[in-house]
């Protein structure tokens, strides 16, 4: 009976914060490029304006990770649809999808080792 009660308060302590339960995924390329691919998707490169006007992934919008006004920009999107995130390599999309889970967002698709990665 002691190792039922130990184990069920363990199981409630630990299991709610796993990984599993964050709705965050990350994509290969390939399935990045599919899943956006002549869809309506929530697209967001999350670099500084300077890499975004150098080339992005067409259709995407560019919500500076380093802004102060990143919060805000970021309430402005559905946090019921899929959206989709991606950097330079892959360290500021990973912080964003974190964020972006804790604000709520049911879908968070990260893209694999960033934008390096996608040509």
């Amino acid at each position: 009976m002691k190792y039922i009660l130990i184990m069920s308060i363990f199981s409630f302590l630990f299991g709610n914060n796993s990984v599993q339960d964050k709705p965050i995924k990350v994509l290969s390329p390939e399935e990045f490029k599919a899943e956006i691919q002549d869809k309506d998707v929530q697209l967001i490169d999350v670099r500084t304006p300077a890499e975004f006007e150098a080339g992005h992934i067409e259709g995407a919008k560019n919500i500076d990770f380093f802004s102060g006004k990143f919060n805000v920009e970021f309430d402005k999107l559905d946090k019921e649809k899929p959206v989709y995130i991606y950097c330079k390599s892959g360290n500021r999309s990973r912080q964003t999808a974190n964020k972006l889970a804790e604000r709520g967002f049911k879908e968070i698709y990260d893209l694999q080792g960033g934008i390096l990665n996608y040509k």
